[in-house]
Formats: structure tokens, C-alpha cells, sequence
């Protein structure tokens, strides 16, 4: 019950909010300003369902740190992105055919802080931790990342690749960034700088989602293994390389600051044997 009432109460926020990014689609500065407001409403509402289901402040959204943290993020998920269109752009599977818009790129900023914000509430905030609490760190990692891949089928140029791509470098990336800080201003950082680089800064497909393009119009072409295809250059081997890479980052610092939580079989089975 507590895992729907979360779920339900973050997804209305996201619902409505992509509801009316639709409404004002064209104009850049309403998009700017609904995007804005469905992260904030987001945080606000994730807040409060945990406050009233769990009756704890959600130390996971805690302020201190919460700019820094956010702002690492963010400049992680640029460079990242960036490498991977450097890789594809040096096997000729990437160029640019001229300057783009900059009222679009500053309306895709509150765009993808929307999905970016509500998608880490929904899938980090609220399925992983409450996963992990009966899985552990491993088995809510895995559950979150096949889901996070699979919900990305949904988009218009989506393909079986790229929902096994997403859950690679995106949901395992994502949740192990979770599992290292224990806050998810990183991940939320990590998700925004990510798509804002790639359709607001390289105007480039964001998970086969018909994204508009931002500074650059950029073209992708060649083997779909190597560009990402329609799906984007998330769809391409150089992005589930540098997410798996960095989630094994994320995942080896987790471990030594001794974040990895057990299953609670095997937890309750250990306290077991030494109560004995």
C-alpha cells in the first residue's frame, strides 16, 4: 500500500505535468515555466507521501549538500554524454548540419528537469528503496534497471536494443549513483545534465522520443550498433559502455562505504546464526 500511494502520488504530478507541456508545446517559455513547476510539485509532493506513509523527514532529498550534489550531477551527465557523441562523431556516425535555436534549448532546460526530477522520485525514490528493503541493494538494482529499459518501449522510435541499452547505462548507472550517496540530487543531476546534452546542447534523438532539437542540429547516421539508430545515441555501444563503466564507479564506492544492503533472507539468516 505504501509503495502505490508513493508511486500514485509522484506519477499524478508527472501525468498532469506532461499534460500540459503538451498544451504549450511551441512556446519555449511556458515550457520553460510548466517543466519548472512539475519538478518542483514533484519534490513537494514526493515529500509529503513519504512524510504521511513512512512519518520520516525523506533524508534522501535532505537540503544539505543538495545544490553541490545536483550541480556534480549535472556536469557528469554533460561530459558523459559528450564523450559518447565524441566517440560516435570519430566513427562518422555523428555530425552537425548548422546552429539550431537557443529558445528551444532554454525550453528544453524545464523539460527534461520534468522527466528527470520525476523519473528518479518514481524509479530511485520510491521502487528502489522500497525494493531494496526485502531484495537488497542487488536484487532492487536489477528489478529497477529491467523496468526503467521497459518503460522506454513506450516512445515512438523505441526498440528492444534500446530498452536493454537504457537499462544498462541508465537505470543500473542511476540506481548505483543512488547506492554510493544515499541522496538523489546526484542521480536527479546525472538524468538532467544527460538529456539536456543530448537534445538541448548536440540536438540529438533522447531515447527515440521525437526530442527537439536545441544549440545544434545534429545528425546521426551509419550502424545502429555504433550510432544508436532512430532510437538516439543512447542506443549506441559507446553510451552502454560509459554507463556500465560508471556504474561499476558508483558500485565499487557504494561497497567500501559499506552501503550495499542484503537481502533480508540472508540478513535475518546471519542474525540467526549469530544469536546461536
Amino acid at each position: 500500500m505504501r509503495l502505490l500511494k508513493q508511486l500514485g502520488t509522484v506519477f499524478v504530478v508527472a501525468l498532469v505535468g506532461s499534460q500540459a507541456a503538451a498544451a504549450v508545446d511551441g512556446s519555449w517559455l511556458l515550457t520553460l515555466l510548466v517543466g519548472t513547476v512539475t519538478a518542483a510539485l514533484a519534490l513537494v509532493a514526493y515529500t509529503w507521501v513519504v512524510r504521511r506513509t513512512e512519518h520520516r523527514e525523506p533524508a534522501e532529498l535532505g537540503r544539505a549538500g543538495a545544490g553541490s550534489a545536483t550541480a556534480r550531477g549535472l556536469l557528469l551527465g554533460v561530459l558523459m554524454f559528450g564523450s559518447v557523441i565524441a566517440c560516435i562523431a570519430l566513427t562518422g556516425g555523428y555530425r552537425v548540419d548548422g546552429g539550431g535555436s537557443v529558445t528551444v534549448a532554454v525550453g528544453l532546460l524545464g523539460f527534461t528537469a520534468a522527466a528527470a526530477v520525476t523519473e528518479e522520485l518514481l524509479f530511485r525514490g520510491v521502487l528502489f528503496r522500497v525494493v531494496e528493503e526485502r531484495a537488497g541493494t542487488w536484487g532492487a538494482l536489477l528489478l529497477t534497471s529491467v523496468l526503467f529499459g521497459a518503460v522506454h518501449l513506450a516512445n515512438p522510435h523505441a526498440t528492444v536494443w534500446g530498452a536493454v541499452a537504457i537499462a544498462v547505462e541508465a537505470g543500473a548507472m542511476l540506481g548505483a549513483a543512488y547506492v554510493a550517496t544515499r541522496t538523489l540530487w546526484l542521480p536527479i543531476g546525472l538524468h538532467f545534465g544527460w538529456n539536456f546534452a543530448a537534445a538541448g546542447i548536440f540536438g540529438t534523438e533522447v531515447s527515440g522520443n521525437d526530442t527537439p532539437q536545441g544549440l545544434l542540429e545534429g545528425v546521426t547516421s551509419g550502424p545502429v550498433l555504433l550510432s544508436g539508430g532512430a532510437f538516439g545515441p543512447e542506443g549506441s555501444v559507446f553510451a552502454v559502455l560509459a554507463g556500465a563503466a560508471l556504474a561499476v564507479v558508483f558500485l565499487r564506492l557504494a561497497h567500501r562505504r559499506g552501503r550495499i544492503v542484503p537481502a533480508r533472507r540472508r540478513a535475518d539468516r546471519s542474525l540467526a546464526t549469530t544469536s546461536v
